[in-house]
């Protein structure tokens, strides 16, 4: 197992951001000679700055911890289940956006895709899913692509998957992980003759057209996150929520 140093780890992230280390001097109001002499490990820097240095990098808090402790301080935030009494006002805050947005689907998921909670109006799409793939956890990424998960519905299944791989690569540009590298090279490695990504890179909007009944439901989703987290997993959730794009779709959720 290769240990690195807390400046060797910064300096990963710099690089990571695309930035110099001018750059990062100058948003975080340090010296250049001072981030150098960090990463160089020819300074030792205190605990806030090791947090100055990580928060203008965009390091999520998992990572932040993980740089405490390779700079020799304890960990800063904690990791609670969703379910914990101490998230209990979070909890309630999403089931409420949860609820909100009925009678359209929302899901909550993890960092690793895995969905935390619904809403009611995502359960006749589950319905439709072999039950081998509702075992915990559930993987919305697979649920959606899998032959035998919500791939059988989805009309334009290219578009989709092509979705999926742009907004997991970018997740794994900004924050690799070995668990979410591995689902993508399951599930969205591209195929050579593959061209919807280009297709991705030129539309505004991809809705997922889903073959329910005989009838084509088209939907689009947003993804929301909370702002300014202090626990690892609120700073890991995001809240999915998929609307109409026509007015039939509409008016089959309504029904």
């Amino acid at each position: 197992m290769i240990v690195h140093t807390v400046g060797e780890l910064l300096r990963q992230w710099r690089k990571r951001r695309g930035l110099s280390q001018l750059d990062l001097a100058i948003v975080a109001d340090v010296s250049a000679r001072h981030v150098s002499l960090v990463e160089t490990g020819r300074s030792r820097p205190s605990a806030d700055m090791i947090l100055r240095l990580a928060d203008q990098l965009h390091v999520p808090l998992r990572d932040r911890n993980r740089l405490l402790l390779a700079g020799g301080f304890a960990p800063r935030y904690t990791e609670r289940p969703l379910h914990d009494d101490a998230l209990s006002a979070v909890h309630d805050a999403i089931s409420r956006v949860l609820r909100a947005h009925e009678p359209y689907p929302a899901v909550v998921f993890d960092r690793r895709w895995n969905i935390v909670m619904t809403n009611r109006a995502v359960e006749p799409f589950f319905a439709q899913v072999a039950p081998d793939l509702l075992r915990p956890p559930v993987n919305l990424v697979r649920l959606g692509l899998h032959p035998r998960g919500l791939a059988r519905l989805v009309v334009n299944l290219a578009d989709v998957r092509a979705v999926f791989r742009a907004r997991i690569s970018r997740q794994l540009a900004t924050a690799p992980d070995p668990e979410l590298t591995a689902l993508y090279e399951e599930l969205l490695a591209p195929e050579a003759d593959d061209t919807s990504d280009q297709r991705i890179d030129a539309d505004v909007v991809i809705p997922m057209i889903l073959n329910v009944g005989g009838r084509e439901l088209r939907l689009f989703s947003t993804i929301t996150t909370f702002g300014t987290p202090m626990d690892i997993t609120i700073d890991e959730v995001a809240v999915e929520s998929y609307y109409p794009a026509d007015a039939e779709s509409a008016a089959y959720f309504r029904k």
